[in-house]
Formats: C-alpha cells, sequence, structure tokens
C-alpha cells in the first residue's frame, strides 16, 4: 500500500475512534456541583484527562496552588501534585503511561482529599510516531470532610451542623481520550464517574451533607499550534466543562511561545446555555478573564503565574484569584521524543 495513503488511513481511524468515544462519553447522565479548574491547565492535562499520562515521553512532575478570590473569607484553595511518564518505550506502535495525582481542595467549612492512579494506552498512528491516541482509566478514593468548629452560629445549639466534624470516604474512577499530533489535538474526559453510583455516609444526627461531594463532569477541550515567524508561534484552545444540569462553563484561551522560550497569553471564562438551562436572573454569564505566563528556566524547568480578575458581581468583593505552578521533566536516554510537546 502507497505510505502516504498508510498514513491517511491510520489518521481517520485514530479519529473515528476517538469520537465515538466522545459520544459514549457524552452519554453519562451527569449531575450539580461545578469540579475545580486550574487556569493553567493546559500545562497540567492529567488534571482533567487520565489519557495524558505519558503523553511528554518522559517522566514529568508538575505541582499547582491556586488561591481564588483573595480576600474573601473561607475562599476556595486548590493545591495539587501529580507525576507521569511512560511505563516503556513505545513498542509495535503501543505504549502504556501511568500517573498519580494528589490534590487537596478547600472552601470554607468543606475540604475534600484525594488520590488518583491513572493508567494510558497509547496507539501510534503513523509511521513517524507524531500522531497518538490515547486512552486513560483513572482510579482513586476521596476523603470530604466539613469542619463545624469554623462556622459561627446564630444559635450555638443549632444542632443543623455537627459540633466537630463529617468524614467520608468515597472511591472514584474517571475516563479519557486523547489525540494529538504535533500541530493539533482534541481531548475528552469525565471524571468522578461513581459521584452518583456509589452512596457514601455523608449523614450527621439525620442531617443529609451529600452536596459537600463532588459530581460527575465532562472536560471537552480542543487546541492547535500556528507558526507565525520563526520566533513566534500561536496557540488558540478551547475547553468546555458541563455537568449537564446547568450552563456549560466555556474557557477560550490564546497563548503565544517566543523562542520556544516563553510563553504569555490569556484566557476568557464565561457560561453557555448550551442545554437550554438558563442562569438565574441575579447571575450573569460572563466569569473571569486570565492573564498567564509560562517561562522555562531550561529544558527540564517550566514555572507559570496566572491571574483571574472577576468581571461579574463578584469583582468588587474580592482581589482576585493567584495561581502558581511548576514543572520539572526528567528526561530518560531510554525514550526518544518525536516532537516537541506543545499540548
Amino acid at each position: 500500500m502507497d505510505p502516504i495513503k498508510k498514513k491517511i488511513i491510520n489518521m481517520h481511524a485514530g479519529l473515528k475512534y476517538c469520537l465515538c468515544a466522545i459520544l459514549m462519553l457524552i452519554s453519562f447522565r451527569i449531575r450539580a456541583q461545578q469540579d475545580v479548574q486550574f487556569s493553567q491547565y493546559a500545562f497540567n492535562g492529567l488534571s482533567v484527562n487520565p489519557a495524558y499520562a505519558g503523553y511528554k515521553d518522559a517522566l514529568y512532575l508538575n505541582c499547582n496552588y491556586r488561591q481564588q478570590w483573595t480576600g474573601l473569607p473561607g475562599a476556595p484553595r486548590t493545591a495539587g501534585v501529580s507525576v507521569d511518564g511512560p511505563l516503556h518505550p513505545m513498542k509495535s506502535r503501543t505504549a502504556i503511561g501511568l500517573g498519580l495525582q494528589l490534590t487537596n481542595d478547600m472552601l470554607g467549612p468543606q475540604k475534600s482529599y484525594s488520590v488518583y492512579g491513572s493508567y494510558s494506552y497509547i496507539i501510534s498512528l503513523d509511521d513517524d510516531n507524531t500522531r497518538r491516541l490515547s486512552f486513560g482509566l483513572g482510579i482513586g478514593i476521596s476523603q470530604y470532610h466539613l469542619d463545624g468548629n469554623s462556622l459561627q452560629y446564630f444559635d450555638p445549639e443549632d444542632a443543623v451542623f455537627p459540633a466537630g466534624g463529617v468524614n467520608a470516604f468515597s472511591p472514584d474512577a474517571r475516563f479519557g481520550i486523547f489525540y494529538h499530533s504535533p500541530s493539533f489535538f482534541i481531548s475528552a474526559s469525565v471524571l468522578d464517574l461513581f459521584s452518583n453510583v456509589i452512596t457514601s455516609d455523608f449523614k450527621w444526627k439525620g442531617y443529609n451533607y451529600e452536596n459537600i461531594r463532588k459530581t460527575r463532569h465532562l472536560y471537552l477541550s480542543a487546541g492547535c499550534m500556528a507558526p507565525i515567524s520563526e520566533h513566534l508561534k500561536f496557540k488558540p484552545s478551547l475547553m468546555l466543562k458541563d455537568d449537564l444540569n446547568g450552563p456549560t462553563a466555556v474557557d477560550l484561551t490564546t497563548m503565544l511561545l517566543i523562542d520556544q522560550v516563553l510563553w504569555i497569553g490569556g484566557s476568557y471564562r464565561t457560561s453557555v446555555p448550551i442545554w437550554k438551562k438558563e442562569l438565574p436572573s441575579r447571575l450573569e454569564q460572563r466569569n473571569a478573564a486570565s492573564a498567564i505566563i509560562e517561562y522555562y528556566i531550561s529544558g527540564r524547568y517550566r514555572i507559570g503565574y496566572a491571574y483571574d480578575l472577576n468581571i461579574n458581581q463578584m469583582r468588587d468583593a474580592q482581589g482576585g484569584s493567584h495561581e502558581i505552578s511548576i514543572g520539572i521533566l526528567f528526561p530518560s536516554r531510554k525514550f526518544s521524543v518525536y516532537s516537541p510537546r506543545y499540548f
């Protein structure tokens, strides 16, 4: 068979599998509360898709810390650490990636701690090994905690909230698909798969605190890399996050890469009523705008910062959101990177 025709057939087959899997993800019935989202998600793919494990063809360590709505008491804070890499070099056009992720999410009296292990099965779609399709599965456990001691009561004898704390553990799973080439990517995943399947004990004295648990969410993102000049590249991307019960959260991000060293750009976050479920009249669809900068200290070390400015009714009640990320790449002679990793 002609090599060019063979490449086209392989690429079309991979995209067909990817689209079929996306439709499977959309068929899940998803509900309620929003998951945490990092503004620098483009540099932390494992946080939203287990199929990202092993993408860089090297061991990769990533650390994130996000302080949201500074100056607002009880505002959300999130810290996360992840590490992923390939289990072995690609053999017969397939490889395996593994990842580990730990997250601590705090919101007022609510806290959650989670740990996930990720497995990805990677398929090369061309002879040059530059186009790949990955299927990922993540298994983990989360601890949810409600701290009654941090609440201020109008009635000291109010029995609705616990005097101490309420703890609950819940197993969890996530699934994702990731396709990429040197200039394009598409990613789809569903997180918190067991959120409305397994019933955990979130009760205290007959009161139900089920709402402190995360609920299932669908993530869909895509982007491309376009060269502008020898020293400048342009990368637009889009992310949709949805629970199919309310307006879809949409992130529009544009980044410029200067001399393969410095990323600068920004994003705009809003809500779109794709499922015809409008926001209450007192709320606005637009949410926040972000400024993002990423710098590669060397080929191995990356440091990034994002500042989110609220552009809705909360803009005067807090001082914006700050997010810091650090990435460290541990290359190995056993693995070869066939093309730059822009996604």
